[in-house]
Parts: structure tokens; C-alpha cells; sequence
């Protein structure tokens, strides 16, 4: 099994972070492949960000050249998910998605501990929209921007830490799920901390990942998530194969 595995920004060193957990995470005999975007920013953290990774990882994705099985988006809050799932046939696991889900079977309410507070919005948007906002006691911010977490791993820690527990005693959360790809790994350091599950949304989107190649499943394709329909597309970004991939679709 081959699994994609596209971090939203160009940071090359946050891709083989945010792969090297995949690793961790991964069953024996599954390969995981670390994606970069060729273009974009290198952190997301605001919508203008979030669009343009939605774009670019469609691009990644796309011009990867071997067969795969399944696409893990590692953005938390990010778009595009829903582009890819009308493009692939395989799977396709936001971390946003697959975390939180993971976090409703481990208590009664989790909290999302991210970066900046202007990402809290954006987050807040796509567990509403995904449906997964009910369970959902606060999402708080750290204040470290995505690159300080790699940057500044020790005071990442101590930052996350901190609203984590304030999300423990004052918003009644019993899960805490890190809302980053690029705090990828530090969940093992935070739990130990705090005593209570702590949830890594890449870890979380892979074994979601497999499992839903075993079971044989993938998006559905008659209606939301149908394929495009053939129609021009005007200075489309993909290599020419793509474009014409794309817009041969029914």
C-alpha cells in the first residue's frame, strides 16, 4: 500500500517531519511518500494561505507519476479536500477530519490546540462544515506561528502545553488534538504532561488511511464528489497530461 502524504506548505523540512510520523503510525508494508507543493507559501496561516494550498497540493498530487493507494491533506483547517476527492478514485483523509473524529471516541468533549488566533476562525469553519463541531468544547491558540514549531520545538511544547491544560480545566475538554501538521510528533510529549489523550492528526488520517483501502472504500462518486465535467479550463496550473485528465471526466 502506497500512501500520499501532501503537506499544504512548501517548507521541505516540515514535509519529512510530518512524513516521518506517518511512518511511525504506519502498518507494516505500507509506504509512505512525502509530498511538497512546487509553489505556494512556506506556512499556511489565513485563507489567501489555505487557497493557495488547496491548489498546490492538487498539483503535487496530481503530477506524482507512480501509482498510489490513498491522499493524506496534512493541513489542519485547510482547503481543498473536497477538489481532490472529486479528482482521485482513492481515498482521500484531511487531518482536520480524521483527528477530530479519532479524538470523539477517546471522551465526551476534545479541544484543538493550533498555531495563531487568526486561524482559530478557519478552523472553527471546517469542523462546522465537516459536522464534527458539536463535540467540539474550544479551539485555542498557541500564538507560535507554523514555522516557530519547528524553529522552537521546547517553547512549542511549553506553548501548547498551556493552552491545553487551561482547555482541560476550563473548557471541560477530555481529548486534546493538535491542530497543525507541523506539531506533528509532539503528541507523545504533551500527553505524558497532561494525563489525557492526546491526539496527532497526521498519526490519526494514516491508520484511517489504510483502513479504508483494506475495507475497499473510497469517496463516492455519484453526486457531491462526481468527477468534473469536461469543459475548458482556462490557465490551468497542472502539467498539459493532467489537463487533459481532467477534462476528458464525466
Amino acid at each position: 500500500m502506497r500512501i500520499l502524504v501532501a503537506n499544504v506548505n512548501t517548507t521541505a523540512s516540515m514535509t519529512e517531519s510530518i512524513a516521518t510520523q506517518a511512518r511511525a503510525a504506519a502498518a507494516p508494508g505500507t509506504e509512505i511518500v512525502g509530498l511538497t507543493p512546487r509553489f505556494g507559501a512556506d506556512s499556511c496561516e489565513g485563507n489567501f494561505e489555505s487557497y493557495l494550498a488547496a491548489i498546490a497540493v492538487m498539483d503535487a498530487v496530481l503530477a506524482y507519476p507512480e501509482p498510489f493507494d490513498a491522499v493524506i491533506q496534512a493541513g489542519y483547517g485547510e482547503h481543498g479536500r473536497e477538489g481532490l476527492q472529486e479528482l482521485l478514485d482513492v481515498p482521500v483523509v484531511d487531518i482536520t477530519e480524521a483527528a477530530a473524529s479519532t479524538a470523539m471516541f477517546l471522551g465526551h468533549k476534545y479541544s484543538v490546540v493550533t498555531t495563531l488566533d487568526r486561524t482559530v476562525p478557519l478552523i472553527e469553519d471546517r469542523l462546522k462544515l465537516a459536522g464534527l463541531d458539536a463535540r467540539c468544547a474550544s479551539v485555542r491558540a498557541s500564538g507560535l506561528g507554523v514555522l516557530e514549531l519547528e524553529e522552537f520545538p521546547e517553547r512549542a511544547v511549553e506553548a501548547i502545553l498551556d493552552q491545553a491544560k487551561r482547555a482541560v480545566e476550563d473548557d471541560k475538554a477530555e481529548v486534546i488534538v493538535l491542530g497543525c501538521g507541523g506539531m506533528s510528533g509532539l503528541d507523545e510529549k504533551i500527553r505524558t504532561r497532561l494525563g489525557v489523550p492526546v491526539v496527532d492528526g497526521v498519526a490519526a488520517a494514516v491508520t484511517i488511511a489504510e483502513s479504508l483501502v483494506r475495507l475497499g472504500l473510497s469517496t463516492s462518486k455519484v453526486r457531491t464528489y462526481a468527477p468534473p465535467r469536461p469543459k475548458v479550463v482556462t490557465g490551468w496550473p497542472f502539467p498539459t497530461s493532467i489537463t487533459e485528465k481532467v477534462s476528458t471526466n464525466d
